[in-house]
């Protein structure tokens, strides 16, 4: 909580608040709290802790984060599981209107990809979409014995603040890219754009954009 910095006229959007432990204590600090929980009972037992202390600024959506509506909000609070962390965080980036921070807590591993600097072991396409549109930065670190009963792994707790002024740049085009650069990381950036399916895909996309900008198409395409 104290490292969303939450203001009394903020929106903050929670994702599995679980039981309601931290939910309670970003009602008492933000003007709104819209929580996503996809669990029936779960929604259903933080809906009855919040009334049972007074709290009516809560709005409990039963929904899948990856699919759901997102509101707009100033915080983002989540505990993510591993096989939804990636996803969650490009869509993330890419939600607009823009959000004052995150505060998210991730598997151990996964973390250390989204915080990994250049030269580094873990740093790739994870850690290049992020640094270009927000900035990321360790918060602390949670030993699997923090929860009970203990997880098998450890966390960590991070801080994403977006960009200002944003990078004006289509998140889904750039992360094409980046998937090109990053799919296979032994091979040169020569090797990566030079495989059959990688020219194809360009070659459809300049026709594309020739068409969409009324521009006569290079007869040498992209050879």
């Amino acid at each position: 909580v104290a490292a969303a910095e939450i203001k009394p006229s903020d929106t903050v959007f929670e994702i599995g608040p679980g039981t309601g432990n931290l939910t309670i204590r970003l009602l008492e600090a933000a003007k709104r709290v819209v929580a996503h929980e996809i669990d029936p009972r779960m929604a259903a037992e933080v809906r009855k802790r919040a009334l049972n202390a007074g709290k009516t600024n809560l709005e409990v959506r039963e929904a899948d984060v990856l699919r759901g509506e997102w509101p707009a909000f100033d915080v983002c609070t989540a505990n993510m599981p591993y096989q939804i962390s990636s996803p969650f965080i490009f869509r993330l980036l890419a939600h607009r209107p823009s959000f004052r921070c995150a505060v998210l807590m991730f598997q151990k591993e996964f973390a250390e990809r989204l915080i990994a600097k250049v030269g580094e072991s873990q740093y790739g396409r994870l850690a290049v979409n992020t640094r270009l549109f927000v900035k990321v930065s360790c918060v602390c670190k949670v030993a699997r014995g923090s929860f009970n009963p203990p997880p098998e792994v450890d966390s960590m707790v991070v801080r994403v603040v977006p960009r200002d002024p944003p990078i004006e740049v289509d998140f889904r085009e750039w992360d094409g890219l980046m998937r090109i650069c990053f799919g296979r990381k032994r091979k040169t950036l020569r090797a990566s754009f030079c495989t059959t399916h990688t020219l194809r895909l360009l070659e459809e996309n300049y026709r594309t954009w020739c068409a969409l900008s009324e521009a006569t198409p290079d007869p040498r395409g992209m050879k």
